[in-house]
């Protein structure tokens, strides 16, 4: 990738001196980079705000009590855990991360919850269904408010931020739903290595 943008710049730098436009070029790095100065910083806040929240959630029990509402439905499409497996919570936490377009503090509470569901793995050399399932689902990213992407607009100044959450609300609710539905065809569709015998017949 550094390769990539360096080739881009050096070109840009070459098609500017060529044309002419060369000023151009550089005044248009300068004002890119302190834009992106200005955008990493909105972000700073949005995302302390909301990782602030988060651990508030976790330490006063919220993410528990969001746990035990969506437990019928983590029973139903992460069937191979038990109930009273940390990876539940785990996922409960990701979820509501993701909700929030807290990508970053999604990613090592997936990542957590991925090796809790590996515990209950049977085969260690390949993902389980339920290991695929949150990957899926991860991939999808369902979010309920897109912090980030607001954080982003805010900082380069966009007049209506706000007016992004309902098309995304849309979108990603439907990608969230197909990768659960595809998730669960794929998952009838192959069997686990170890529902087979050395011959490749099924034996469950």
């Amino acid at each position: 990738m550094n390769y990539i943008f360096y080739f881009l710049i050096v070109i840009s730098i070459i098609f500017g001196a060529v044309n002419g436009k060369l000023s151009d070029v550089v005044n248009a790095i300068l004002s890119g980079a302190e834009l992106s100065v200005k955008v990493a910083f909105s972000l700073i806040g949005i995302m302390a705000f909301w990782l602030g929240m988060m651990k508030i959630a976790e330490k006063s029990g919220l993410i528990t009590l969001i746990a035990k509402i969506i437990k019928p439905i983590t029973k139903r499409i992460f069937s191979e855990i038990p109930e009273d497996s940390p990876a539940i919570g785990d996922i409960a936490m990701n979820f509501s991360a993701n909700a929030f377009g807290l990508s970053n503090a999604a990613t090592p509470m997936g990542l957590k919850a991925m090796e809790e569901l590996q515990k209950h793995n049977k085969d260690k050399s390949s993902a389980s269904n339920a290991m695929c399932m949150l990957l899926s689902m991860n991939t999808a990213g369902f979010q309920l408010i897109p912090a980030t992407v607001l954080a982003v607009l805010i900082g380069i100044g966009y007049k209506n931020p706000t007016e992004i959450i309902a098309p995304t609300l849309l979108v990603t609710s439907v990608a969230f739903i197909s990768a659960i539905i595809l998730a669960k065809v794929f998952e009838k569709l192959w069997k686990p290595q170890s529902e087979t015998n050395e011959e490749g017949e099924n034996v469950s």
